[in-house]
């Protein structure tokens, strides 16, 4: 079929103690292989839609057949943000981001703990399961936003949080429960240890050129 789940480049454990390895392998192995199954399954009876990216899909959500176009939205979408998620993560992330993508931060928020405080407070108050997102806008500045579920910003037009999305977080209770239990607030501090911003800052430079 036209998706497959992706490898993680990284052990399970490599995350600890912030995110555990039983977490990650159960939102890796049984979380998004979930959400690659259906969506195949999904494009099972449309085989001119399963050489499309992920991307593609997403970005053409409203145009999709109806009677497939919730499970697109959903396992597609599921399966394009956890396999940008892991991609963000890295055991040597943390710090602050440099060049191109420290000033855009730094011209849209004033400073990189001004950006924190706004993706955390986006990731705090999402309503239920969903997403916290650092996006480029089509102007070039960036911006803050979160979706519901497994939307995301390639959604125009189904959703308000729009843009090249450059990091996303993970805030459904799959992704920490088994550690934070409730305490999400705890889990978005953490993620802060792991965020790969050399990944983050060449999606920037790619969405600029």
């Amino acid at each position: 079929m036209a998706f497959q789940l992706p490898e993680l480049s990284y052990p399970l454990s490599a995350l600890e103690p912030h995110i555990d390895a039983q977490t990650m392998g159960i939102h890796h192995g049984k979380h998004h292989a979930a959400y690659v199954s259906k969506l195949n399954a999904a494009l099972s009876d449309h085989p001119q839609l399963q050489n499309a990216s992920i991307e593609e899909l997403c970005s053409n959500i409203a145009e999709l057949p109806e009677s497939i176009r919730g499970a697109v939205r959903n396992n597609g979408g599921g399966h394009f943000n956890h396999s940008f998620f892991w991609t963000s993560l890295s055991a040597d992330g943390g710090g602050s981001p440099s060049g191109n993508l420290a000033a855009a931060i730094d011209s849209k928020f004033g400073h990189f703990e001004g950006f924190c405080e706004a993706f955390t407070t986006a990731a705090q108050t999402r309503f239920g399961s969903g997403w916290a997102w650092l996006c480029r806008s089509a102007d070039g500045s960036v911006n803050v936003c979160s979706s519901a579920n497994q939307d995301n910003p390639w959604m125009a037009g189904v959703v308000d949080c729009v843009g090249t999305p450059l990091l996303g977080l993970d805030v459904w209770e799959h992704a920490y429960y088994l550690k934070y239990q409730n305490r999400r607030p705890e889990y978005v501090d953490a993620f802060w240890n792991v965020v790969d911003w050399a990944a983050v800052e060449a999606r920037f430079e790619e969405a600029s050129s």
